[in-house]
């Protein structure tokens, strides 16, 4: 097997002795080139390169930004194929949304032993893919505050900050009392065959459950959203306090929410594109994106193959 082994060397949960372990584990038994990432969209340029030079698989080490970056390098504007590479990935960020969604454990060591299984076996499912616009995503995405906060968070790890549980909190609460506007939407709803939904001021989409994790705790307001089904939406139409605790415990308790004045819930969506009023934080898979002023969002099953 020919394979190109992806390295972040700014993994959040790695270190350089760890991540010296983990690479040489994967080396050793199998016929794997190491390259490590040196600025933003390399892992792009490697997952595009991989394709054209026709590997059977390509191995993150990393977390879901950098799985991201690889996916719409191999894919890119070509779409799913069967030249694209098998992906695997080895837990080294924040989250680690993807890994834990295909059954692997967050500790790296435990993750590589099982990602190495999976390669001797040669063991992968085919899963879908959701893209918005021309961006691929593996996880999810979002639009209005779940966005600003991962753009202070970038900031913040910019400046030497850790990406700790506790930071999110406190981003998230500072963002919602005194970061967003909680007074003016700036969101509608687009689908097919279907009336406008407005007033929205935020959007998640998932392609996968959970939505994120609080450390060890699963964040999900969309529990049937999976890689086997297209989208599911999850959109808020109040910024009121007690309407942000409500939601917030029914997220923690997985407790599924209903469609009401405040919450809509879509699942298994194909496509429906979301219209903003203003321009509009977008973050894909815990990347930000910047500000949008209108995202298509749309479903593409049996798209992707992963070791698993």
């Amino acid at each position: 097997m020919r394979g190109l082994l992806v390295v972040n060397p700014n993994a959040t949960t790695t270190t350089p002795r760890a991540r010296e372990v983990l690479i040489n584990s994967l080396t050793y038994q199998f016929h794997l080139e190491t390259i490590t990432t040196d600025h933003r969209g390399h892992a792009a340029e490697l997952g595009a390169r991989a394709r054209r030079d026709g590997v059977d698989a390509v191995i993150a080490l990393g977390g879901d930004g950098t799985a991201n970056e690889i996916i719409n390098g191999m894919l890119g504007d070509a779409g799913p194929g069967p030249d694209v590479p098998a992906f695997g990935i080895v837990p080294g960020g924040s989250a680690n949304v993807f890994s834990r969604s295909i059954g692997f454990p967050q500790d790296p060591i435990e993750a590589t032993g099982e990602l190495i299984a999976a390669l001797r076996a040669r063991r992968t499912r085919t899963i879908g893919l959701g893209r918005a616009d021309d961006r691929w995503f593996l996880c999810n995405a979002g639009l209005g505050i779940d966005a600003e906060i991962i753009s202070a968070m970038e900031q913040a790890r910019a400046k030497g900050k850790a990406a700790t549980p506790s930071r999110y909190l406190v981003t998230t609460l500072r963002q919602f009392f005194s970061g967003t506007d909680r007074r003016t939407s700036s969101l509608v709803i687009i689908r097919p065959g279907h009336e406008p939904v407005r007033r929205v001021f935020l959007a998640i989409v998932q392609n996968t459950s959970p939505w994120t994790y609080l450390g060890a705790i699963a964040v999900n307001p969309s529990p049937e959203a999976s890689f086997e089904t297209g989208l599911d939406l999850w959109a808020l139409r109040s910024m009121s306090v007690t309407s942000g605790l409500a939601n917030a415990r029914r997220m923690l308790m997985k407790t599924k929410a209903t469609n009401s004045d405040s919450v809509l819930m879509l699942h298994d969506q194909g496509e429906f594109t979301i219209a903003c009023h203003r321009p509009t934080a977008l973050q894909v898979d815990g990347e930000s994106l910047g500000d949008v002023e209108q995202v298509r969002f749309t479903s593409h099953p049996n798209a992707l193959r992963v070791f698993a």
